[in-house]
């Protein structure tokens, strides 16, 4: 160390994933984006990086992490850096405005949402780093916020569709206040906040709230264990111009709501099949949230008619085509009966419409294969002996119970398996200890052949 040095603390010891939690500025929470768009993937990983940035302190310009910690935090689920780099590039393009006001004076500002990122390989065996920095304006308000919600990263990033996320945050941030009411604001203003999207100039209320909100709506209620949201809608003659939401705290769990299967208000094996077909699973979530089930429905049976299709030619990425059809209306439509919307993406596209590189689709398998392993470990419990089951049950506790974020527990505590929040992760915890073996390559592209995903 140079003479004159100040010397760095020592770096704050990992928390466990119940401490994981960002302050996060409440003017940060409901995003409105003047530029760009924001995407559920690209909130986790601000939030991720804002949680690192607020341990290292605020008086570090520039902070520095090692790139699988974030990918852990982020609940990224890949090792694909140029996925992760469209994503930082999509936060550097996004701007934000800023407002706050105090004794006699308001300010405004109007900045980028990331500053500088970098990412370095250092090749074989040394780990990669990224660093990054905020945009001075807002960096402080940022890493030491004066009003801030504690919003927690497990929580967080079960949300499985960007207009729940936005929700859950603010939902966070209004269960303490008095009233538990949230901002009032114009349908206009609520389209970008819940979409992420810059470029909405009008709205039609009715398809917002039957596409956005109330499907985020539905997936607060399944997941979060504290609260639940209410729409109120503010009318000005027959037309809703404005609405906020009411936070309802959940004191106890109603009687039998458990097993209602009315929770289950998100049809995994319908992501999945958008998946199979060649979407990347952040797009596919994405899809599910903002379009009408029954049309994604009758799209997919349309594409996977045109798939075993002997007489036309092979589709060369089914996910463009299933976008192009959907976009169309083909749905209902019969494989062969179709004038085929082009099995190739147009130019304009460019590589987002493209077919998916190798290791992207061996992303997808992989997660499949993970996803069905779990279904298989929950259909072994219900057949164990009870017993049996309260052995498992008790080595969950004793293994991973201290792990987990503190709702999870708590509706572990409350429910057990019944819990659909804490069930997740029980069984996938269970197909764990049960198949503990890395798939190999093999393996798992035998399992996409018998699955018949798109591609093999």
């Amino acid at each position: 160390m140079e003479e004159g040095e100040v010397p760095r603390p020592p770096p704050k010891p990992s928390p466990t994933p119940d401490e994981q939690s960002v302050a996060k500025a409440n003017e940060a929470i409901a995003i409105r984006p003047k530029r760009g768009r924001l995407t559920l993937l690209s909130r986790r990983i601000y939030n991720a990086l804002l949680y690192h940035s607020q341990r290292q302190g605020v008086d570090e310009p520039v902070y520095k992490l090692a790139l699988s910690e974030l990918i852990g935090d982020a609940r990224f689920n890949s090792n694909n850096t140029e996925l992760l780099k469209s994503h930082l590039r999509d936060m550097q393009a996004t701007t934000i405005e800023w407002s706050t006001s105090g004794t006699g004076l308001k300010r405004w500002v109007s900045s980028q949402l990331l500053g500088t990122v970098t990412i370095e390989e250092q090749g074989r065996g040394r780990p990669c780093t990224i660093t990054w920095r905020y945009p001075e304006e807002i960096r402080e308000r940022l890493v030491r916020p004066h009003q801030y919600t504690r919003v927690l990263l497990e929580i967080s990033g079960q949300m499985r569709s960007y207009p729940a996320a936005v929700l859950y945050e603010i939902g966070a941030r209004y269960l303490t206040s008095p009233s538990r009411l949230s901002m009032r604001e114009d349908v206009l203003w609520w389209a970008a906040v819940l979409t992420g999207r810059s470029d909405i100039t009008e709205v039609d209320y009715r398809f917002l709230k039957r596409d956005v909100i109330s499907k985020a709506l539905a997936e607060i209620e399944a997941l979060c264990e504290d609260f639940s949201l209410e729409l109120i809608e503010h009318k000005r003659g027959r037309r809703i111009e404005e609405i906020q939401f009411r936070v309802v705290p959940k004191l106890q769990q109603r009687l039998g709501a458990a097993d209602d299967p009315a929770r289950n208000v998100f049809d995994l094996e319908l992501v999945g099949k958008l998946i199979a077909l060649g979407l990347k699973q952040d797009e596919a979530q994405d899809l599910y949230a903002t379009t009408d089930e029954g049309q994604l429905r009758g799209t997919i049976e349309h594409v996977e008619q045109r798939l075993r299709s002997q007489t036309l030619p092979a589709l060369k990425s089914a996910a463009a085509y299933f976008k192009d059809a959907l976009k169309k209306g083909y749905a209902g439509v019969k494989g062969e009966e179709a004038a085929a919307p082009p099995s190739l993406p147009s130019p304009s596209r460019g590589k987002q419409a493209a077919a998916p590189a190798g290791e992207d689709r061996m992303h997808r398998i992989r997660e499949l294969w993970e996803n069905d392993r779990m279904q298989k470990a929950k259909s072994l419990y219900l057949e164990m002996p009870e017993a049996m089951q309260a052995e498992m049950r008790s080595r969950f506790e004793a293994e991973r119970l201290a792990q987990i974020a503190a709702p999870i527990a708590r509706a572990w505590r409350r429910d057990g398996p019944a819990s659909r929040i804490a069930a997740t992760t029980f069984h996938r915890w269970l197909a764990q200890v049960t198949w503990p073996e890395a798939p190999s390559d093999r393996v798992l592209l035998d399992f996409a052949l018998a699955q018949g995903v798109a591609g093999m």
